[in-house]
């Protein structure tokens, strides 16, 4: 069974850092465009940032650029999201998705993709 889990979220204080983890199971990432999307209740789910199977090609939305940095290690089948000087408008559940092939942005519409269950970041003192 495919499946990616993620890990890592959790409460931080404002200005704070946390790192996200996207790990599969059942198939290699090397394939696969992996995406981070955040989603606050009453919003439409936003893709964060993602990154190419060779790890080429990144995108961020605006919102994070300077802030978060994505990365993959395709030996540990897992892909980071790093997040620096996090402020409460951060405050999301977290998901990672895996799609296959390359994309340039985080337009997976149309395309088969694989969901993680989401991990909560909340930014607060």
């Amino acid at each position: 069974q495919l499946q990616v889990v993620e890990s890592g979220g959790g409460l931080v204080q404002p200005g704070g850092s946390l790192r996200l983890s996207c790990a599969a199971s059942g198939f290699t990432l090397d394939y696969y465009t992996i995406g981070w999307f955040r989603q606050v209740p009453g919003k439409e789910r936003e893709g964060v940032s993602c990154i190419s199977p060779s790890g080429g090609r990144i995108y961020y939305a605006d919102s994070v650029k300077g802030r978060f940095t994505i990365s993959r290690d395709n030996a540990k089948n897992t892909v980071y999201l790093k997040m620096n000087s996090l402020e409460h408008e951060y405050t999301a559940v977290y998901s990672c998705v895996a799609t296959a092939g390359v994309i340039t942005t985080c337009d997976i519409s149309g395309r088969k993709a694989y969901w993680g269950q989401g991990t909560q970041v909340t930014v607060s003192s």
